[in-house]
């Protein structure tokens, strides 16, 4: 991932799920997986509604998710979810940096 790709994906995750990031140094996207899977488990004992309600907004696929959550899964919720998320914020940071609108520079152009 692009450095800041990576950086704004931090930002959104940050503001959104009240993650705690290594705000003076870089983040590695390993790192960032790591600490969204901490806050996803912490998230499923404390307040799965709020979570999924997160992911729905999100615009998760409703599948996955119940994927993620089987009781047999081969991968832990709480990692499955958060690649889950991470993957949709840096999709949706992906859309906004392609959709840039251009800077007008003439005040007659509106």
């Amino acid at each position: 991932m692009k450095d800041t790709t990576l950086e704004q994906t931090t930002s959104l995750l940050a503001n959104d799920l009240g993650l705690e990031t290594k705000e003076d140094s870089f983040m590695s996207e390993e790192d960032l997986l790591e600490a969204l899977s901490f806050r996803v488990a912490e998230m499923i004992e404390a307040n799965l509604d709020l979570l999924l309600s997160y992911m729905y907004r999100l615009d998760i696929d409703e599948g996955k998710i119940l994927f993620a959550l089987r009781p047999h899964a081969p991968v832990p919720p709480h990692w499955s979810l958060a690649c889950l998320i991470l993957e949709r914020q840096k999709q949706r940071v992906a859309t906004k940096m392609s959709y840039k609108p251009p800077v007008i520079d003439d005040e007659d152009s509106w």
